[in-house]
């Protein structure tokens, strides 16, 4: 009888928030649907437990804190751990400096990720390698 409006999905390329390129945001932000940042955030990006969400950095942007979402696309600078429940895409100007907890993980060639890939699903046991700088490029050869 009643419908509700709260989608169960977030459609490819949805924005509800954007954050602008002359903005600095300075503490830890929680959202659900789609953001997008062409500025600059210094805290913890933090999606709301069982909403749908994504989270998109514009080449530009940059993040300088830990992000937790379902659906997390790179394009610009992150500085800290990436915790993505369904994705992760690094697209090509994507740099990261921070470990990646992913489900599915896509690479685009010229991104580059200074820490570690950690699947979700993944023993802690087995990441007892040392950091390492890993690029697209050196994936392809």
């Amino acid at each position: 009888m009643f419908k509700t409006n709260k989608p169960t999905q977030i459609r490819e390329g949805q924005v509800d928030t954007m954050i602008g390129p002359q903005v600095v945001i300075r503490g830890d932000l929680h959202f659900s649907g789609g953001l997008y940042i062409e500025g600059r955030v210094i805290g913890k990006l933090v999606a709301q437990e069982g909403q749908p969400a994504s989270l998109t950095l514009a080449e530009n942007g940059s993040i300088e804190g830990e992000v937790r979402a379902p659906i997390v696309v790179l394009n610009g600078e992150l500085n800290g751990d990436v915790y993505a429940s369904e994705r992760v895409e690094l697209a090509a100007k994507a740099r990261v400096q921070g470990n990646v907890h992913y489900k599915v993980v896509e690479m685009t060639a010229g991104s580059m990720l200074t820490g570690r890939l950690i699947h979700v699903d993944a023993h802690t046991a087995a990441l007892a390698a040392p950091e390492a700088l890993i690029t697209a490029d050196a994936l392809m050869d």
